[in-house]
């Protein structure tokens, strides 16, 4: 792809890499073939294609404009498109330049303004969204049906650091909906003689703001991470919520440019895992109330870490069946805070979802990420868990 973007820009590092991703695009449009977006509506400008064109655009007039802000806020930053891309594309950090334009400039009106700015003040803090979260049990009624049970539920409480070579991160939203994650999971290891360990100063990831186009307090939670956890005694630093675990193995490329942050963020995202890589050589045994198991892969899993493979082995190593999914590298439609922000085509991709797990009559739908997690949960008949709480 020609580009003309403006010297000054160029002269950047954002317009520099903002460059190099776009003469990289080919316009194949193979993209297109695997954008959740693109399949439900049906737009070109919907499509990683037309987006690229969009951010190019934007770049080269250095203006903004009502089209580009609609069609990449509905992207899902799936990076199914990253996946399919014979040319390797870097779309989602091209995204996150185009968004971080976006927001520096004025023009979102002041509810949006609101949503978002609620999205990464209360979010990623778990004792501020438990307060939200007991602020709205008299009004649980009108909560999904699914989600009523993981607001009743009483949070349990964070456990001591302790000591040990794996340092155990325990997420934000994860650590107050679903904190039976963690607590089984450090069980599993301690039966396998491996001493994990929770940090009482862990913060947010950084992903929930670099999504939203917020990069300076992306990198804010970033360094502050840095600063304040003590990582660097740990072997490992394991991640059992995906939408996390992506964000953390990029530290080293979002902190690529801050000389303060740059080596110790190239240390920390080496140590990084998902918690699949770390139990890929050990065995399970098998619940007995549950047999066949959907498996929904997070994007942030297949597409963002690139690991297809490890949780069906696992699974099946441990005595499960595992179903055939339709279509299984298509977005469910969470993507953190999209579900949020884009409810209608959340909804129809959380529609298409299920109808695909569900399809052979599971026993129960596993999943990797607390946002597919709870997403899921409201359109499904039968259980939604994550795959850690399926092994023994």
């Amino acid at each position: 792809m020609q580009t003309d973007l403006p010297a000054e820009f160029l002269a950047t590092p954002e317009g520099e890499r903002a460059n190099a991703i776009l003469r990289s695009c080919v316009h194949c449009g193979f993209c297109n073939a695997t954008c959740p977006t693109y399949q439900v509506l049906g737009n070109e400008l919907d499509g990683p294609r037309g987006r690229i064109y969009l951010i190019k655009e934007m770049l080269e007039t250095q203006t903004p404009n009502a089209a580009v802000t609609t069609h990449l806020d509905r992207c899902l930053t799936c990076r199914a498109c990253e996946t399919t891309c014979p040319s390797g594309v870097r779309y989602g950090e091209l995204l996150e330049i185009g968004r971080e334009f976006l927001e520096r400039r004025p023009g979102r009106g002041l509810f949006d303004r609101l949503v978002r700015w609620w999205l990464t003040r209360v979010v990623p803090h778990p004792e501020k969204l438990r307060r939200w979260l007991r602020a709205a049990l008299p009004f649980e009624r009108l909560a999904p049906r699914h989600l009523r049970a993981m607001l009743r539920r009483p949070p349990e409480p964070d456990a001591a650091a302790g000591t040990g070579e794996v340092l155990l991160l325990q997420g934000c939203v994860q650590r107050v909906m679903t904190p039976e994650v963690n607590v089984h999971l450090r069980k599993l290891l301690a039966d396998r003689g491996i001493a994990a360990r929770f940090d009482p100063n862990e913060g947010c990831c950084g992903g929930l703001s670099l999504h939203l186009g917020n990069a300076g307090r992306a990198r804010a939670d970033i360094a502050r991470n840095l600063d304040r956890m003590d990582w660097p005694g740990a072997d490992r630093i394991v991640s059992t919520a995906t939408g996390c675990g992506v964000t953390l193995k990029e530290y080293d490329r979002i902190l690529a440019l801050a000389p303060d942050y740059a080596a110790a963020a190239t240390d920390f995202a080496a140590k990084v895992c998902d918690v699949s890589e770390l139990l890929h050589e050990f065995e399970f045994g098998k619940r007995d109330d549950m047999h066949r198991v959907a498996w929904h892969a997070p994007c942030t899993l297949q597409h963002g870490q690139k690991i297809n493979g490890r949780v069906e082995e696992l699974l099946g190593r441990a005595g499960y069946e595992l179903l055939p999914v339709r279509d299984a590298h298509l977005c469910c439609g969470s993507a953190g805070s999209y579900s949020i922000l884009q409810p209608e085509i959340a909804g129809e991709l959380k529609q298409r979802k299920t109808a695909a797990l569900m399809e052979h009559r599971p026993d129960v739908i596993a999943t990797a990420n607390i946002g597919c997690h709870m997403h899921l949960a409201d359109g499904s008949d039968v259980p939604v868990i994550h795959w850690l709480q399926l092994l023994q």
